[in-house]
């Protein structure tokens, strides 16, 4: 009996025209779990190193240890028209960085003591204040680290970067390609500032001196819920591209748990950030880092709107006026040519023997002719050339 094929294209009655199927979804998640650590067996039978991955499907601890799994998002056109330095956050239901004994690095604005001395208060919960390994202000990022190998240092001394979300774009200057090379390690954006105060249920505008970026930090139960929702979250870094990769889970995770993510992140993908939503869907692929991608969801139709399709005649316009842009408003005309003056010019007659002909003239005119060059060279050799000896130099009056 044939084995039954899964549609990566599924349409539905009401609601959206397209939705994921999730039984496609598990079985690639269960397939690309599967290739990921038979490759992880080979490498180590070959290198004899440990393998970072368990056999079993049990739940690690060190996830940031395991290779991460990514959701490419392919649209029919680009998503944004210039790159974005703030990227946005996506909620998981299971998140990337639930690890207890992850270090988090929290750079922040402006003086930094007093964001120290927040996260060392009894009031900060002390699990989180543990996991935060360090607190720097912006303006010693950039007196300390501006060198490329003082970057790299404190890039592989911690696992999460934390930014304050009012001086985050400024930090692809001062950290440079060490952090802004990849997606792994970017600062992720977090409020860590107070919140506006209300009158009647709305909020107050802050005032211009209290936009500076010297202003005091929000409540220390504010700020550990603020830090605890942004490690909790994905993000999609938007560039103007076709292509959008976003983390949704590690190598060692069971595969009911990365399509859970991947379908919460799809989700949110579709309608918040591609235009037309499905219709500018291409296709959504799951794949490792060293992997192949594998397709969850291909769309059957390659254009957004019926415009995009162009007809015979209006294809066969096209092809004429490339044609016509390549002649540069020259027609042919019995046998001769009207350039752009309106001058008449007669065509060539194509003959290939007496073409022939004149090229072994020229090469035998060219042949004479540096034949001629070397006994005037040789003529020349033989003249006696006069003498300077015995002649004084001339004096220059002064």
């Amino acid at each position: 009996m044939s084995p039954t094929s899964t549609a990566l294209t599924v349409r539905v009655g009401n609601g959206s025209p397209y939705q994921l199927n999730h039984e496609q979804t598990l079985k690639a998640s269960q397939a690309l779990l599967k290739h990921i650590k038979s490759s992880e067996k080979e490498k180590t039978k070959a290198t004899g190193k440990k393998s970072l991955i368990k056999d079993d499907d049990s739940e690690e601890d060190e996830d940031s240890t395991s290779p991460p799994i990514w959701l490419v998002l392919t649209t029919k056109k680009h998503i944004v028209d210039q790159k974005r330095l703030k990227p946005s956050k996506i909620p998981l239901p299971h998140p990337l960085n639930s690890s207890a004994n992850t270090t988090i690095c929290l750079i922040t604005a402006d003086p930094q003591r007093t964001y120290k001395d927040l996260v060392a208060s009894p009031a900060f919960p002390a699990a989180l204040s543990k996991r935060i390994s360090k607190v720097v202000g912006v303006k010693k990022i950039q007196n300390k680290w501006t060198q490329y190998e003082a970057q790299r240092k404190l890039y592989a001394e911690h696992d999460i970067f934390l930014a304050d979300d009012r001086i985050v774009t400024r930090l692809p200057q001062l950290l440079g390609k060490t952090f802004y090379g990849n997606t792994l390690k970017r600062p992720i954006p977090v409020s860590i500032q107070p919140a506006l105060a209300k009158t009647e249920g709305k909020k107050i505008a802050r005032t211009e001196a209290e936009k500076g970026e010297t202003r005091g930090a929000a409540q220390p139960k504010a700020v550990a819920a603020a830090i605890e929702k942004a490690i909790q979250c994905t993000y999609v870094h938007l560039s103007p591209s076709t292509q959008t990769s976003v983390r949704v889970g590690y190598s060692n995770w069971n595969a009911e748990k990365l399509a859970e993510n991947i379908e919460a992140v799809v989700e949110v993908l579709v309608e918040k950030f591609v235009p037309k939503k499905w219709r500018g869907v291409k296709a959504f692929h799951v794949k490792g880092a060293e992997t192949t991608a594998l397709p969850i969801w291909l769309a059957s139709e390659m254009w957004v709107d019926e415009g995009d399709v162009l007809g015979e005649e209006e294809v066969k316009t096209i092809e004429e006026a490339k044609v016509s842009k390549k002649r540069k408003g020259r027609a042919l005309v019995n046998g001769e040519v009207e350039g752009e003056k309106g001058k008449k010019q007669k065509l060539l007659e194509s003959n290939d023997d007496k073409l022939d002909e004149e090229i072994k003239a020229r090469k035998e005119k060219l042949r004479l002719q540096k034949l001629e060059a070397m006994v005037d060279e040789d003529a020349d050799s033989f003249i006696p050339k006069a003498s300077n000896k015995g002649k004084k130099p001339k004096e220059i009056a002064v």
